[in-house]
């Protein structure tokens, strides 16, 4: 049989979603496996991961797979993707092309296509470019959540818990994140001091920002986080007022009305919102 099918993964840290797409671009099987960073693991370890975790839901379709898409947060090294590149051709062989590219180009292929526009990243961190319909143009740095990732989910985490701590929220506010959490003051330094992957425990939190928007204080956090973005990332571009500014992450998703608002009072217009790429991958894919 021909290897003639496509497979395309969305690689985080945590998880991969990989979706399998036929010649007619009709998504044919989905996979989910844990995450990688492949700045961290060895090309020995990323195609040990594969083995165990996606071959055998691959099971009989690995020998149809023509061609792989891989999109990862740390592929954005010639080293890095190369190394990923051998991992997965250590487990399909029959694999013809193997491309391998970062997180902010999927966004951009997800959202606009082959048509230029300013693709944005809104999940637990932030990233943001102009993109030309082929390549990634310009990039301002996201910096991470401590020097930038303005209105991603660490960032938001870190305002409302630094506000509740502080005690810049109204009294009651504050006691009901600390009830609804289960935590203290210690417990929070603890966390995001002492332990591994505070950006994660921050962004945790953000749900409580989401169940109370209508409160005031909770809105104006969230506006003005979200206008940090804009102000500090997507004005730098010089088209930012004349394109839409496209968004793929949970944060853009579920804040989308006060994203908008922040989009309005930063003078741009709010285009495409995506959860996830994968939708817009495929179809880019299937062109």
């Amino acid at each position: 049989m021909t290897a003639n099918l496509k497979l395309i993964a969305d690689c985080g840290s945590t998880k991969i979603d990989w979706a399998l797409v036929d010649p007619a671009g009709s998504i044919v099987g989905r996979m989910s496996t844990g995450g990688i960073n492949a700045v961290m693991l060895t090309e020995e370890e990323i195609a040990s991961r594969l083995a165990d975790e996606l071959m055998p839901q691959l099971a009989g379709s690995a020998s149809l797979v023509g061609s792989v898409y891989f999109y990862g947060a740390g592929c954005l090294s010639d080293e890095v993707c190369g190394s990923v590149s051998r991992a997965i051709a250590r487990n399909l062989p029959g694999a013809s092309a193997i491309e391998v590219n970062t997180d902010l180009l999927a966004a951009a292929r997800a959202l606009c296509g082959r048509r230029p526009g300013i693709a944005c990243i809104l999940g637990t961190g932030s990233n943001s470019c102009y993109y030309d319909g082929r390549q990634i143009c310009d990039n301002v740095s996201p910096l991470g959540y401590i020097l930038g990732d303005e209105g991603s989910g660490a960032v938001l985490g870190r305002l409302l818990i630094g506000d509740v701590l502080k005690g810049q929220l109204p009294a009651d506010l504050c006691q009901k994140f600390l009830r609804h959490y289960d935590l203290d003051r210690l417990s929070i330094i603890r966390r995001v001091y002492r332990e591994p992957q505070a950006n994660r425990f921050l962004a945790s939190v953000t749900p409580f920002l989401l169940e109370n928007i209508d409160h005031p204080a909770v809105h104006d956090l969230v506006v003005r986080s979200f206008t940090d973005f804009f102000r500090r990332n997507v004005l730098s571009y010089d088209a930012a007022r004349d394109l839409p500014v496209n968004f793929v992450g949970s944060i853009a998703w579920y804040y989308r009305d006060v994203l908008a608002e922040a989009a309005a009072r930063s003078g741009c217009s709010v285009g495409l919102i995506l959860r996830s790429p994968m939708e817009g991958l495929v179809r880019f894919h299937s062109e």
